[in-house]
């Protein structure tokens, strides 16, 4: 069948599946009234539940106000069970029948005194609610069919899943998940939903403003959502999980074991994954699960670059190769010592073998002759990687809890790389080899004590030791960087590059908590921060009669040594008007910083006084507004201080300054946040502010497709304005969604020693729609708008990309699950006239009957078989118009087995 047909015959099932679904859907009535006690007090917070008796129609719940009035939407003509329930007392159940009119209805409910913990119904209810927890019965939601924990989130009113694993609850997303009260891994959603079977779970509670110490609730601001996994009775001393195989056309394979024992003292969970379908089972959202698992002495922008910069990071984002094989092992282990202490660990390794390939165009302006350069890459990479943690818990008493981790990260990391480049004055291919080698140990301890009714107090203490040892070698037979670099003639040249980095970094803070009264809260801390860092590099050319060209001559290598302390103090008053909390505070910092290069050593000093201030207005529990702003600085690594030259790559000589100083920058966030109950609606809209006033700006000189870059202080301002909304409705069956991003950013940048200011714009609009039928098929469709704008020197550069996506699942025939996607882009790049469409597509067939253990699957990805990604993407000199060459057509036959 050829590309064509199949794509005709792939769309049209899936517009014909779209026909077939689509029926009218029942009109909602208003159920409204009051809940009050025998005295005509009116109960706040007390759930009202309505169970439907037809199977096709959703349960229906609310929580009552503070005046006890309540409001439920119901389909007309159809029979409830509306069960009215609050603590303390008798619960109240009536049924219902709608019509076409709007029904008042006020419940009266007699205190139970022999009730005091919790409602006391003839049955468990599907959905409690006090306070901050929502607690869901999750086997009065399901029907059988699921398979993962994620399959049964999605059937629970108010809660969400996306395709990578996040979930959402009433609008806000889960930040830590748990397993009865324990952490499951990391803590991160992904490996819960995605592999914890929907079987062995009987409740999921959402816990709002979640804090690890129970005593520092109300204390430590929180924005954190957990979600806590409670087993059935029969898995809470079980092996459960199951197992997966699967194989294909052109020698494809796959192995995905997921088993769990678990008992009420002892834990432990493996997940394993083996394939050659480009399936990568840790991302680089897990690798930031792991390195924030230590806590955050305070907000650090530079390193969260710097980890996303990190080579580690940079092979982790990419998903699109033309060749992968993944060996992944996840093992978690857990044990309670006794009611006071438990002890965890975890390890991981994941070894792949990836080949990527990708066509580059790369515009070159803002230079006295522009041109493009046509270039080619293609890579062969091996990453290993294995991370280790081990934690002591131990909370003797609500008024203290101890917590140490140990962490440790090793990997080595190679490639082979072809770089062929084509340019007016140069053709050159070049192979570089790289081998990679580092490890990371992590030390956390924290303790907190409440030391008397007013007084609560914090230490927290890490140490980070990290060495690196990266060495890379080009190798072509045509002379690169002249001029840059001092090259000898041979046959071949052979560049070889050694690096060392290694550091060690201590930080620590005291903070203490002074609830003065219910209204107004002192906190004071002190800290330090320290780090000592070395960084070695030699570049050398490796002759062909054995000899060693050095670079040093000619400015190259370092061997420096960077120290540097921050020692601060900070006050923050916490106080509350109204519905309004407002937190001022101040910190104010001394610097202390050593460079040595070699022989020569300066040091250097500076104080800052750093204001931060947060409100929040909570005008109920599901409508908030934050504001947010503070003063930051940030100081350079040891890359950018280290004051010789080095070679960055094949086409690229970097040199550092050891006089910068700190970066100066204000940032200011808004968010509002709303959901309602009744009308199913979600509304988010979020803007963020960031002038820098003080900055670590890059200077380049460019001859062709050479570069040579430094940094120098710069003191213009530039600018962020970030501005983003979410709006989700869901009428009857249906969703929609409707999501927008626009972006602006200004910088300068300084080339060949012109200064220009550049302007970014982007926009990014998604509309969509999703339903949530139980007999018919579903669907996901969403419409993408994109467009990019970049203005440097008088050029204007225009970027356009639509994207439509459908995304179907059918529940049919009791055992038979069909899943689809399709995803048609269309992509123009108006500056070079470039103009791409492109368009995937993925499906499969899964069979599983009720009462068996064996599960069948047919599955396709990449249906149409296409080749390649478009993307752009631009910096201060150039824009870059990429093709990323991907995997082709893999369809597998699996079998399953469920313990």
């Amino acid at each position: 069948m050829s590309q064509k047909s199949l794509r005709f015959l792939f769309i049209t099932t899936l517009f014909i599946t779209i026909g077939f679904f689509a029926s009218s859907h029942a009109q909602q009535i208003l159920v409204l009234g009051k809940v009050s006690d025998t005295l005509q007090n009116p109960l706040a917070y007390a759930n009202i539940l309505a169970l439907p008796q037809a199977d096709d129609q959703d349960i229906k719940f609310a929580i009552t106000e503070k005046d006890g009035s309540y409001k439920l939407g119901l389909a007309k003509n159809q029979t409830y069970e509306i069960t009215v329930s609050y603590i303390g007392y008798k619960s109240q159940t009536l049924s219902i029948t709608t019509t076409d009119q709007d029904l008042v209805k006020n419940f009266v409910l007699k205190e139970n005194p022999d009730q005091l913990d919790e409602v006391n119904i003839k049955y468990t209810p599907p959905i409690t609610v006090k306070k901050d927890t929502i607690t869901y019965d999750v086997t009065k939601f399901v029907t059988g069919e699921e398979r993962k924990l994620r399959d049964a989130l999605k059937k629970l009113p108010g809660v969400e899943v996306d395709r990578q694993g996040n979930v959402m609850v009433n609008g806000k997303k889960v930040t830590k998940v748990l397993v009865e009260n324990k952490t499951f891994f990391t803590g991160s959603s992904k490996l819960a939903v995605n592999n914890i079977p929907a079987d062995a779970v009987e409740k999921v509670e959402i816990l709002d403003n979640y804090n690890e110490v129970a005593m520092l609730k109300g204390l430590q601001d929180s924005e954190d959502m957990a979600m806590n996994i409670l087993l059935k009775e029969d898995k809470k001393k079980f092996v459960f999980g199951d197992i997966e195989v699967g194989a294909g056309v052109e020698e494809r394979y796959l192995l995905h074991p997921n088993l769990f024992y678990y008992s009420p003292k002892t834990n432990v969970n493996f997940i394993g994954d083996l394939n050659n379908q480009g399936i990568k089972s840790f991302s680089f959202n897990d690798y930031l699960e792991f390195e924030g698992g230590f806590g955050k002495l305070l907000d650090d922008a530079s390193s969260y670059f710097s980890l996303f910069n990190s080579d580690f990071a940079q092979y982790l984002n990419n998903q699109d190769f033309t060749d992968n094989i993944n060996q992944f092992g996840a093992l978690n282990i857990r044990q309670s010592v006794s009611d006071h202490t438990d002890i965890s660990g975890y390890l991981i390794t994941s070894n792949s073998k990836t080949e990527t390939a990708s066509t580059t165009l790369n515009a070159y302006q803002n230079i006295a002759e522009p041109f493009i350069e046509d270039r080619t890459v293609t890579n062969n990479l091996n990453n290993f990687f294995t991370i280790g943690k081990v934690t002591i818990d131990y909370d003797p008493s609500f008024k203290e809890d101890f917590a140490y981790n140990a962490f440790v990260k090793v990997t080595n990391n190679n490639s082979n790389g072809l770089v062929n480049t084509i340019s007016p004055n140069r053709t050159n291919t070049i192979n570089t080899l790289t081998d990679i080698t580092s490890l990371n140990l992590k030390q956390n301890v924290t303790y907190s004590r409440k030391l008397s009714k007013a007084h609560t107090a914090t230490l927290e203490a890490t140490y980070n030791f990290q060495n690196d040892k990266p060495i890379t070698e080009w190798l072509t037979n045509q002379q690169i960087l002249q001029g840059l670099i001092p090259l000898e003639d041979d046959t071949v040249f052979n560049i070889l590059q050694t690096k060392k980095s290694r550091s060690h970094n201590f930080n620590a803070i005291i903070k203490d908590y002074w609830v003065l009264n219910n209204f107004n809260h002192l906190y004071t801390s002190v800290g330090i921060n320290t780090s000592f860092n070395n960084f070695f590099n030699e570049d050398v050319q490796l002759l062909s009669n054995g000899s060693v060209n050095n670079f040093n001559s000619a400015g190259f290598g370092n061997d420096f040594g960077f120290q540097f302390i921050n020692s601060y103090l900070g006050l923050e008053y916490k106080f509350q008007i109204g519905i309004t909390t407002f937190k001022p505070a101040i910190f104010y910092h001394g610097y202390l910083w050593r460079t040595q290069q070699f022989e020569n050593a300066e040091t250097f000093s500076k104080n800052l006084l750093l204001p931060q201030f947060t409100t929040k207005v909570e005008f109920n529990n599901s409508e908030k507004l934050n504001f947010r702003y503070r003063l930051n600085a940030r100081f350079p690594g040891i890359n950018q201080l280290a004051n010789n030259f080095i070679l960055s790559s094949f086409n690229n000589v970097f040199r550092g300054n050891n006089q910068l100083e700190n970066q100066l920058y204000h940032t200011a966030s808004l968010s509002y946040y709303k959901f309602s109950l009744f009308r199913n609606l979600n509304f988010n809209l979020n803007t963020s502010f960031n002038k820098r006033t003080q900055t670590i700006k890059t200077v380049s000189e460019l001859n062709g497709i050479d570069a040579f870059n430094t940094t120098i202080m710069f003191d213009q301002p530039e600018h962020n304005w970030t501005l983003s909304g979410r709006i989700s409705k869901k009428i009857n069956k249906i969703r929609y969604n409707l999501n927008s991003r626009f972006t602006y950013s200004d910088f300068f940048q300084i080339l060949n020693d012109d200064i220009n200011l550049n302007i970014s714009k982007s926009i990014s609009s998604t509309i969509g729609v999703e339903t949530a039928f139980k007999k018919h098929p579903n669907l996901e469709i969403n419409y993408t708008k994109d467009f990019s704008n970049y203005q440097a020197t008088g050029l204007n550069n225009e970027f356009e990309n639509d994207r439509f996506e459908v995304i179907l699942e059918y529940h049919f025939l009791d055992d038979f699950i069909f899943k689809a996607d399709y995803t048609f882009d269309n992509y123009n790049n108006k500056s070079q006239a470039i103009n791409t469409t492109f368009d995937t597509a993925n499906a499969s067939l899964f069979y599983q009957k009720e009462d068996s253990p064996w599960g069948f699957e047919v599955n396709a990805t990449n249906i149409f078989d296409v080749r390649f990604r478009q993307q752009n993407s631009f910096n201060a000199f150039v824009i870059s118009d990429s093709r990323t060459f991907i995997l082709p057509r893999i369809v597998m036959f699996k079998v399953s087995y469920k313990l």
